[in-house]
């Protein structure tokens, strides 16, 4: 069966409620239309690479989806440039490396954060370069040059 993602900027001056109302709304849609929804992903609030009906930023939302059949796509997409609540979007078919990846991330298995024991070992090794190269004294730096 073929899945779908659909990204979604929607304006940054709505409420949280009513981003949540919009995005359901797309999920609705999906959903009476037969489609089986995979996953949906809220990535927050984000600046914008160049400003867009004077905002610079944007809540970016992503939905996976298998539908029935693509003509679900064409009313989507209609109904999101009709929608004021939104300012861009994006729907793409994703192949099967598409698929896998969105899997691996939703389980974990790709961009995990590192534990704070690395991190910490980390910033020690740091400061032990720091404290080894100690700065020199004036007699040391006449001599040098």
């Amino acid at each position: 069966m073929r899945q779908y993602e659909v990204t979604f900027i929607v304006d940054p001056v709505l409420s949280g409620d009513e981003a949540k109302a919009t995005v359901n709304a797309y999920a609705d849609l999906l959903k009476d239309a037969g489609a089986t929804i995979v996953n949906i992903d809220e990535m927050g609030l984000r600046q914008l690479a160049y400003p867009i009906n004077k905002r610079n930023t944007g809540v970016y939302y992503c939905i996976e989806f298998q539908p029935k059949d693509g003509s679900i796509i064409d009313k989507m997409e209609l109904s999101f440039r009709r929608d004021e609540r939104i300012i861009r979007f994006l729907a793409v078919k994703l192949e099967k490396y598409g698929i896998k990846y969105n899997e691996d991330k939703r389980n974990g298995k790709i961009g995990k954060v590192k534990k704070k024991e690395e991190k910490k070992s980390n910033d020690s090794r740091r400061s032990n370069r720091r404290s080894d190269s100690k700065p020199k004294s004036s007699a040391e730096k006449k001599a040098g040059a």
